[in-house]
C-alpha cells in the first residue's frame, strides 16, 4: 500500500516524486520502458534553466533522479500494465504480474515521438535526428536541415528553424499539405524553406552524426541523395504513452489525458495527471516538470481532505486489472 504510485519518470515523473517525498507521502516511481523519459535520447540540453553551460539528457534525468532518492523516492524498475481505478485503493498492475496498491496515483507517462521506422534514423536520434526544432534548432546555425511532414507542426517546425538554419528543406509525401492556411502561407512565404513533394525519406547517411539523406520522389520512383542535409527534424506527430488508462480516464481524440483547467486532476478523483501524457501542446522539459510539481501538491492536497482507505478482500488476487466496459 502506498500513498502514491508515479507512473513513468522523466521530468515530470521525477519533480513529482521530489515534492511527494519531500512532503513525507514516500513515493513509489515505476519507471516505465524508457527510465527517464524522451530526454534519454537527447544530447544537449540548452533551454533548461540552471544549467548555464547545457547539460546532456541522460545527466539531466540521473540528477533528477538522485535527488528525487535522496529525500525518499522509492524507484523502480517496472511498466504499469493495467489499472483498476473502479474504487481506492486504486490497484495497478506492473508488468501483467505484480498488483500494486495506491492511495493516489500520478501519471507522468510521457509521450512519444513518430518517427520513420528507419534503422539509421533510429541509430542518429539525438544526432542530428530529432522530434523537436524548439528543443533542438540552435544546434543547426548556417546549416541545411530537412522536415518532414505537412501539417501544422511541420509549418510551425519549419518555420522555426529559420531563425537558426542557411536552409530548411520541407519534406512532403504528397502534392498539397494539411495544415491550416494560415500556418501554409508563412512557410510559403519564407525565402529560406522550400518544399519538396511528393517525396519521402528511405535512408539517413552519416556515421556518428547526420551527412545527407536518401529520398525518393513516390511518383516517378527516382531516388537521389540530399548530402547538404545536417539535421533531419520529424514532425509527424507523437503518440501519447496513455493505453492502460483508456476506458477510466477523459483523454482528447489523439489519446492525451484531459485534466481539469488550472490542475492536474483528471475525471477520477485521487488521479492526477502530469507531462506529455496530458500536454500536447508544449511538450518541454520545463513545462513538463513544472506540471509534475502541480500533480504532487494536487495529490498532497486531496490526500490530507480524502485520508486513505483499506483494500478489499474481493481485489487482493492477482487477476489482471481491466479496463471498465
Amino acid at each position: 500500500m502506498h500513498d502514491v504510485v508515479i507512473i513513468g519518470t522523466g521530468p515530470a515523473g521525477w519533480t513529482a516524486a521530489i515534492y511527494a517525498a519531500r512532503a513525507d507521502l514516500e513515493p513509489l516511481v515505476y519507471m516505465g520502458p524508457q527510465p527517464g523519459g524522451q530526454l534519454t535520447t537527447t544530447t544537449d540540453v540548452e533551454n533548461y534553466p540552471g544549467f548555464p553551460d547545457g547539460i546532456l539528457g541522460p545527466e539531466m534525468m540521473e540528477r533528477f533522479q538522485e535527488q528525487a532518492e535522496r529525500f525518499g523516492t522509492d524507484a523502480r524498475y517496472g511498466t504499469v500494465t493495467h489499472v483498476d481505478f473502479s474504487e481506492r485503493p486504486f490497484r495497478l498492475l506492473v508488468d501483467e504480474e505484480t498488483p500494486v496498491y495506491a492511495q493516489s496515483v500520478i501519471i507522468s507517462t510521457g509521450a512519444s515521438a513518430r518517427y520513420l521506422g528507419l534503422e539509421n534514423e533510429q541509430r542518429l536520434i539525438g544526432k542530428g535526428v530529432t522530434a523537436c526544432a524548439t528543443c533542438d534548432g540552435s544546434f543547426f546555425r548556417g546549416e541545411t536541415v530537412a522536415v518532414v511532414g505537412g501539417g501544422d507542426s511541420a509549418m510551425e517546425e519549419s518555420t522555426f528553424l529559420t531563425k537558426f538554419a542557411e536552409k530548411v528543406y520541407v519534406l512532403h509525401r504528397r502534392d498539397e499539405l494539411r495544415a491550416s492556411k494560415i500556418m501554409q502561407e508563412r512557410a510559403f512565404e519564407n525565402e529560406k524553406i522550400e518544399f519538396v513533394w511528393n517525396t519521402e525519406v528511405v535512408d539517413v547517411l552519416g556515421e556518428n552524426q547526420v551527412d545527407g539523406i536518401e529520398v525518393i520522389n513516390n511518383e516517378t520512383g527516382e531516388t537521389s541523395v540530399m548530402d547538404e542535409v545536417t539535421g533531419l527534424f520529424l514532425a509527424i506527430g507523437h503518440t501519447p504513452n496513455t493505453d492502460p488508462f483508456t476506458g477510466w480516464l477523459d483523454t482528447d481524440d489523439n489519446g492525451y489525458i484531459i485534466t481539469r483547467p488550472d490542475s492536474t486532476y483528471t475525471n477520477v478523483p485521487g488521479v492526477f495527471a502530469s507531462g506529455d501524457a496530458q500536454d500536447h501542446e508544449y511538450r518541454q522539459a520545463v513545462t513538463a516538470a513544472g506540471t509534475g510539481c502541480m500533480a504532487a501538491i494536487d495529490a498532497e492536497r486531496w490526500l490530507a481532505e480524502n485520508g486513505r482507505v483499506e483494500p478489499a478482500s474481493a481485489r487482493t488476487t492477482s487477476e489482471p486489472a481491466t479496463a471498465k466496459p
